[in-house]
């Protein structure tokens, strides 16, 4: 069974596509700090450390993900991934985005 989103989780997602990452970032170390080593709240913060020009935290995030059981996950109403999928994706966008700024 996928992983669902929480409450705060859901709060975070919204502020991340509305380009609040100040306000998704609030959200998701507070939820962290309830739940905390969730692939998805890893995963969201991973992505907002991405945007925010704090890569190396960004990749931290996504090793952490790595080191966990791989947990398949919800990414729309009908798309699935696994927790390992979406991190590497973000570890090799990272990377790209690395090699592009050079």
């Amino acid at each position: 069974m996928p992983a669902q989103a929480q409450e705060g989780d859901r709060v975070a997602s919204s502020a991340i596509a509305q380009g609040d990452m100040i306000g998704a970032e609030k959200a998701l170390l507070q939820e962290l700090r309830i739940h905390p080593g969730r692939p998805e709240l890893l995963l969201n913060l991973a992505a907002v450390y991405a945007r925010t020009g704090r890569a190396s935290e960004a990749r931290g995030l996504y090793r952490q993900v790595l080191g966990q059981r791989d947990v398949l996950m919800d990414l729309s109403a009908e798309r699935t991934a696994g927790s390992h999928a979406v991190a590497a994706t973000g570890l090799r966008r990272l990377e790209t985005t690395q090699f592009t700024a050079r």
